[in-house]
């Protein structure tokens, strides 16, 4: 595997708060953090252009705001986001890897304005891109966000890394019988009403042709293997 071409050349990866925290007793587990800049770099040694968007579960939902507004309550998500961000940022750098936060909200005393063909051209230097604050719009999720980045920059895949290793007939932890998934279309996920993607951003990659994989994250190594091209987790497509 280590003398093979990247199977993608430009890739959205999507990480969740909680992989962030893995188990830490603070919002952050900088150790796992520092051990995903060590694949990241891994990754972009092999010519590969990563973008990243990252969520905060680890610090804000917008649904245990309880009788918050919605709008202001999934402000504070995307508030959230940036903080995220800014922490993969100041490990991201300190392994050696150029990184640049760009955020859907202006807030420029942290980082730079979300703008499509900046990013791009970021990437194509070689710097890794962390999108933060989602869409910049409450009610769109970050999976919503994942796959409107990954179009707009014409990612090849939208990397999903993921608390469990791929997407799965039921929930597993609940059901023993549940079985997991190879391969997918989105028609599949919706007919099937899988937890895979929300409803918004499942429709989306269907109509606009995007490509997704999901996988574990709990090896961090796992986004190397499946950039390269190694059959583990879940493969989505049209």
């Amino acid at each position: 595997m280590e003398n093979m071409a990247p199977k993608y050349k430009r890739v959205l990866l999507k990480l969740s708060g909680e992989a962030l925290a893995a188990g830490s007793d603070g919002i952050l587990n900088f150790d796992f953090i520092a051990s995903i800049a060590d694949v990241l770099k891994k990754c972009r040694d092999a010519g590969v252009q990563i973008g990243i968007i990252v969520g905060a579960g680890n610090i804000w939902r917008g649904r245990q705001g309880g009788e918050m507004d919605r709008v202001r309550a999934d402000s504070m998500g995307m508030l959230a986001t940036a903080i995220n961000a800014l922490a993969l940022q100041d490990t991201f750098i300190q392994k050696g890897l150029n990184t640049k936060v760009m955020t859907a909200v202006e807030m420029q005393t942290f980082a730079d304005r979300y703008v499509t063909r900046e990013a791009v051209k970021a990437l194509e230097e070689g710097t890794i891109v962390i999108f933060g604050c989602g869409l910049g719009s409450p009610y769109f999720s970050t999976d919503t966000a994942a796959v409107l980045r990954a179009a707009e920059i014409e990612a090849d895949v939208v990397l999903m890394a993921k608390n469990i290793d791929g997407i799965y007939s039921a929930d597993p932890k609940k059901d023993p019988t549940a079985v997991r998934y190879d391969e997918l279309t989105y028609a599949e996920i919706l007919a099937k009403q899988l937890k895979a993607l929300d409803l918004s951003a499942t429709t989306f990659c269907m109509e606009n042709d995007i490509s997704a994989y999901a996988f574990e994250l709990k090896d961090p190594m796992n986004i190397y293997r499946v950039i390269m091209g190694e059959r583990i987790g879940t493969e989505i497509h049209r």
